[in-house]
């Protein structure tokens, strides 16, 4: 099985995972503290392998970081739970932040496979120029499907922000593949056989997810 087709089947279980979530409400609570402590934990081995010295220096900058990653990722969780527990509208927008994350994390994936071409930074050799415009194009493709769902009807703007967060779940799969580089890893982990880490595929949601919902309540 070649890497396209295992991060298509990936992400085709990620949104059955979020169409259950949107049906059940305890799901959605339960995936999200699951996700958040699994996300933590890699996260927390990623940093130990950074500054895995044991002077001040290194041991003060470890608890920052990680400190500052769970206090992060408490909050996310919190965020979702307020959010699923008052704001329908609200969870409408996180439904729809998520599902342009998967479908950029896809367009990125099987456009820069297939034409390759120029890469886009060193901090990731696989990733290519025309795979980040592969990811903001398949991620526009998820307006048509949530556009009679959501309150905002000026489809310019509705685009703009699915550019918006396209660029922010690109960016933080970026960030994850600059720490694996300096822990000097390949995955995250090795939770999903194949696949790597939990991190490895939800580490643009986590950081693209709160700008979306941020976008749609300024908005």
């Amino acid at each position: 099985m070649n890497e396209i087709t295992k991060r298509i089947i990936t992400s085709i279980v990620l949104l059955s995972i979020l169409g259950l979530t949107y049906l059940y409400s305890f799901i959605m609570i339960l995936s999200v503290i699951l996700i958040s402590i699994i996300n933590w934990i890699e996260f927390y081995s990623l940093i130990s392998k950074i500054f895995k010295k044991n002077n001040k220096k290194e041991k003060f900058l470890r608890f920052i970081i990680k400190g500052f990653s769970l206090g992060y990722l408490l909050f996310f969780s919190f965020v979702i739970f307020i959010i699923e527990s008052n704001y329908q509208n609200l969870e409408i927008f996180l439904f729809f932040s998520i599902a342009v994350c998967i479908a950029s994390d896809m367009g990125g994936l099987i456009i820069g496979k297939t034409i390759k071409g120029k890469k886009l930074t060193k901090i990731s050799p696989n990733k290519t120029i025309s795979g980040s415009v592969g990811s903001f194009i398949f991620s526009t493709t998820m307006i048509p499907l949530f556009k009679q769902f959501l309150d905002n009807n000026n489809i310019y703007l509705l685009i703009l922000f699915t550019l918006i967060i396209s660029l922010t779940s690109q960016l933080g799969d970026l960030f994850i593949s600059f720490l694996k580089r300096k822990a000097k890893v390949k995955d995250t982990g090795d939770l999903l056989p194949g696949h790597g880490g939990f991190l490895d595929r939800v580490d643009g949601i986590i950081f693209a997810v709160p700008i979306g919902l941020l976008l749609f309540i300024i908005s």
